[in-house]
């Protein structure tokens, strides 16, 4: 067998890769099992998106290569949406590249700007793919903490007393993955002040915006912010498109030029249908948003019922399509605990550990249940 490349030694299978195999063999063997794991939306598109979609394929330049920025129109329209709902003035030919993803954009970013032995800022808990990446470029992980006692929020001063010679990233992700805890116009603000002190790129990961969320806020808002820092968005989560590929970064013309040096030799641009249903869901009108949390209010009412009937505490205020749950005291390890309820209730949970060591003593349900499954899970504990 060839060997291979010595980056793949500090990256491991990501963990729902592995877990979801054992589910599937559970279901293989007849289990009834209750994914509430993935954050994959199980809602449809608009019917408008679907049929801008379908419509396209006609188009006489549907089928051909495309560019590698996406479409004129596409990048006017994101713009536009940051404009109306973040206040934030972003340049269309410039300032913002679409991505096949926002997870892509993790990659982007870290190729554009890391070199082997830079160091990145990475919150505890987090998206791990912000480890993986940084590890697959040969830059250096450097955790920082997050707890409940300050809101899942940066000690920022406590940050600058480590040694930040070598960091070159930050990265930052709120509302926050996987709690659901808001920053707030203060914290940016401290944050673009920070990275200018020190010469560090933040980046926000911003897909969670508009669910269960009645505080949007882009970090791009803050005065001078696009000097330090970039922020991703994405289609996935808003608007029922996360098998689309659909996202976005947006920040200053230098910034995003870099990044479009690394897009522009990894991919031969996005399909055309794909960014004609994304036109239309940026268009869409506030009702879309209403309803859809309409949906997303009831099943965090009855994830709240599972997570009482398991001891568990929980922020009611966290925003997001998840809910990040403390497990009752005496309980020392997250993944036992979820295996104990996967193999006897045939329910599957997120351990926190997956988001790092400060995720041990809480577990993350998902929302992208049906509420028939939730009930079927709340009954499960009755019996």
């Amino acid at each position: 067998m060839i060997k291979v490349a010595d980056r793949l030694k500090n990256v491991e299978e990501y963990y729902f890769s592995k877990k979801l195999r054992e589910v599937s063999g559970l279901i293989a063997q007849g289990k009834p099992i209750i994914n509430m794991g993935i954050g994959s939306p199980d809602l449809a598109p608009a019917d408008q998106v679907m049929e801008a979609l379908v419509n396209s394929l006609g188009d006489e330049k549907a089928h051909q290569y495309q560019s590698y920025q996406g479409l004129p129109e596409l990048r006017k329209g994101a713009c536009s949406f940051y404009q109306q709902y973040f206040d934030v003035s972003v340049e269309s030919n410039t300032e913002v590249l679409p991505l096949m993803g926002s997870k892509e954009g993790i990659m982007h970013i870290s190729m554009a700007f890391l070199n082997p032995g830079d160091e990145v800022l990475i919150p505890n808990p987090g998206y791990p793919t912000y480890t993986s990446v940084t590890n697959l470029v040969g830059a250096l992980a450097k955790y920082y903490d997050l707890s409940q006692d300050s809101n899942w929020l940066p000690d920022i001063e406590a940050l600058e007393q480590t040694d930040l010679s070598k960091v070159k990233i930050m990265w930052l992700s709120y509302p926050h993955m996987p709690t659901g805890a808001n920053a707030n116009a203060r914290i940016f603000e401290e944050l673009v002040d920070f990275a200018k002190r020190n010469d560090i790129l933040l980046v926000n990961d911003n897909p969670y915006s508009f669910v269960l969320n009645e505080n949007r806020l882009s970090l791009l808002s803050v005065k001078g912010a696009k000097e330090v820092a970039l922020e991703l968005n994405s289609l996935s989560k808003t608007f029922n498109m996360a098998g689309w590929r659909i996202g976005f970064v947006f920040g200053s013309a230098d910034h995003i030029a870099a990044i479009l040096k690394v897009k522009s030799n990894m991919d031969s641009g996005m399909f055309y249908g794909l960014q004609k249903g994304a036109i239309k869901a940026l268009e869409l009108s506030k009702d879309w948003y209403a309803e859809l949390n309409e949906v997303y209010t009831r099943r965090r009412a009855l994830i709240f019922q599972l997570a009482d009937k398991l001891g568990c505490t929980y922020d009611i205020n966290a925003s997001g399509m998840f809910v990040w749950a403390k497990l009752p005291e005496g309980i020392h390890s997250a993944e036992e605990f979820i295996d104990g309820v996967l193999y006897d209730k045939s329910i599957f949970i997120t351990p926190g550990t997956i988001f790092g060591s400060q995720g041990e003593g809480y577990i993350r349900f998902s929302l992208c249940v049906k509420e028939e499954q939730i009930q079927q899970a709340i009954q499960r504990f009755e019996v």
